[in-house]
């Protein structure tokens, strides 16, 4: 559960790899009432703990041995948001824990790297939300090394640093600024490749491809900054709540591209790839013992 989202999935998997049987995606848009008030109000509890709920009866449905519920952003930056993992808890009936900044960006660099193929041998993976945004740099044989969280997302972003739609110009400046402000003492070590997975990044792809470089990334802020959110939408094929992100979203990734100094590569498997793993060999360990 984060900051725009609620997303399901259901897998299977092997030593270090996932099959997805099923995957779901809810908007719920926690961050926006965050981001305005501090809290999520008793109406968006109410409808996380459904879409939770319902999640859970599918994947029960399909057979699965071991559910999670994680929680990201929304219960580290809510003031309420102990309540949420009770509402969450109670509804669904399964384990229920927000993840720390270092938890969410660990299992993005596990998750990636399991679907990312060959690479070399240090790789750094960045994870952009609508709350946070997270950046790891590790190896396949050691596992991440280096991990940080920085408190600004694409929706969080754009709620302060755009009031027009589309953007215009000191917008932007605004935005970058806030950006390089939150970047500040954020210094990885530098990787020989770098993995952009999450929604942000895959937005992102449909605009300028799976290469987010400097120059990529520039071109995506031009092109964004130039349509309002709901033509964005139609000629990009995504929701318009993603697409009043997704310049914020740029934004963000930009910074990251420039201080890992290697192009970003839009990649698949994430957070939720990396808790699956996580369950698998927690599921497996049990069965050895057993």
């Amino acid at each position: 559960m984060g900051a725009n989202t609620v997303r399901l999935l259901v897998a299977s998997g092997g030593e270090g790899s996932l099959v997805a049987l099923r995957e779901e995606r809810v908007q719920l848009g926690l961050g926006e009432e965050i981001e305005r008030s501090g809290r999520i109000s008793d109406e968006k509890l109410a409808e996380a703990a459904q879409t939770a709920k319902a999640h859970v009866r599918r994947a029960r449905k399909l057979g699965c041995a071991a559910v999670d519920v994680l929680v990201t952003s929304p219960g580290r930056q809510a003031e309420n948001g102990q309540e949420l993992v009770s509402r969450l808890a109670a509804a669904t009936g399964v384990p229920t824990r927000v993840l720390t900044a270092e938890e969410e960006g660990e299992l993005a660099w596990r998750g990636a790297m399991a679907a990312a193929g060959e690479l070399p041998e240090t790789v750094a993976v960045c994870d952009v939300g609508g709350g946070s945004a997270q950046v790891a740099v590790g190896t396949e044989a050691g596992g991440p090394s280096w991990v940080r969280s920085i408190d600004i997302g694409s929706l969080r972003l754009a709620r302060r640093a755009f009031p027009n739609d589309p953007p215009d110009p000191e917008d932007v400046a605004r935005a970058s600024s806030i950006v390089a402000a939150e970047f500040a003492e954020i210094d990885p070590p530098p990787p020989q490749a770098a993995i952009a997975v999450g929604g942000t990044a895959r937005s992102l792809r449909k605009v300028v491809g799976d290469e987010l470089t400097d120059e990529t990334l520039l071109l995506a802020v031009r092109r964004l900054s130039k349509r309002s959110s709901r033509k964005t939408a139609k000629e990009y094929s995504v929701d318009e709540a993603r697409a009043r992100t997704m310049t914020a979203g740029a934004l963000i990734l930009l910074e990251i591209q420039r201080r890992l100094a290697v192009g970003l590569r839009v990649g698949r498997g994430g957070v939720r790839e990396g808790a699956a793993l996580a369950l698998l060999a927690e599921a497996k360990a049990a069965a050895r013992s057993a």
